[in-house]
């Protein structure tokens, strides 16, 4: 398959229902939908919302993201989704989706479909509960991550586990690095995260930290105190980039200062120094730079 038909492949067919835990029939409505988007090589172009300090970062203010209220879902968007589309806002690498979610109790995703693409969800606080078409069903909780690679094709539901509390969650999408697997889900819960360590809970190492994927991508997770400095040496410098997400709290990431859901993007570095100016908790995706061929 050619890069162009892999990325048209993986930029279609999501359909979603907004609808309580009792629904789930498989319907598309626009709400939470990748669109046919020709696009080719990787993106990190910045534009009139978006600050390129150095020939090398991109820094991504978190009020630039997309946005969506649709009364049940708010959603914020790091790329285009949905109805949010910025031709150079598409992705940073082979990160394509990183979607910051808050779901009204009861609420959810009903039964939609996904192909080709590594799909990581990270609870902040509540539950997800979550069926599938591999006969997979249980919840998702804060302190745990969730991981399927939708290969051949898979149909899932995700809701709002509470009938009380909001749920808040990152959904992260990656182009995987080799299409038509057999699709597989996995989930555990996260050991404990200290402070100023950074904690591993992605790799493509099945015998590594965390879960593992398709895809030659590390997550990390960090919970900084104030005035700690860390560093986070990419695995593959040459290759790779690194895009740092500020969950919360105040932090200096290659120099720059970051707020809350801020994030910053660079690449063609070996290294990259993170120093708290408050409490702060990351979140640290590297990713290859170029798109699967």
């Amino acid at each position: 398959m050619n890069r162009k038909d892999f990325l048209l492949r993986g930029l279609t067919g999501t359909a979603v229902l907004a609808t309580s835990g009792s629904s789930a029939s498989l319907v598309t409505n626009g709400i939470d939908e990748l669109k046919p988007l020709e696009v080719v090589g990787f993106n990190h172009l910045p534009n009139a919302a978006a600050e390129k300090m150095e020939p090398h970062i991109i820094i991504h203010r978190a009020d630039t993201r997309g946005a969506a209220d649709h009364g049940w879902l708010k959603a914020r968007h790091s790329f285009s989704f949905a109805n949010y589309y910025n031709p150079e806002r598409m992705h940073f690498g082979v990160l394509r989706v990183l979607n910051d979610d808050v779901i009204a109790p009861g609420m959810g995703f009903g039964t939609h479909p996904h192909d080709n693409m590594e799909i990581i969800t990270i609870p902040l606080e509540g539950a997800v509960a979550h069926k599938d078409s591999m006969g997979n069903s249980g919840v998702i909780r804060a302190g745990e991550v969730q991981v399927m690679s939708a290969g051949t094709g898979i149909k899932h539901s995700e809701f709002n586990h509470s009938s009380a509390e909001a749920l808040k969650l990152f959904q992260i999408w990656l182009f995987p690095d080799r299409s038509q697997v057999q699709p597989r889900y996995s989930q555990m819960v996260l050991p404990e995260l200290k402070d100023n360590e950074w904690l591993q809970i992605l790799s493509p190492d099945k015998h590594d930290a965390g879960l593992w994927i398709y895809q030659q991508a590390w997550f990390n997770l960090g919970k900084l105190t104030a005035g700690t400095t860390l560093k986070y040496s990419l695995h593959r410098p040459e290759s790779n980039g690194l895009y740092v997400m500020v969950i919360g709290g105040d932090a200096r990431v290659s120099g720059h200062t970051l707020r809350t859901r801020d994030a910053l993007g660079t690449w063609d570095v070996p290294e990259v120094e993170i120093s708290a100016v408050t409490d702060a908790r990351m979140l640290l995706l590297e990713v290859p730079m170029a798109l699967p061929g």
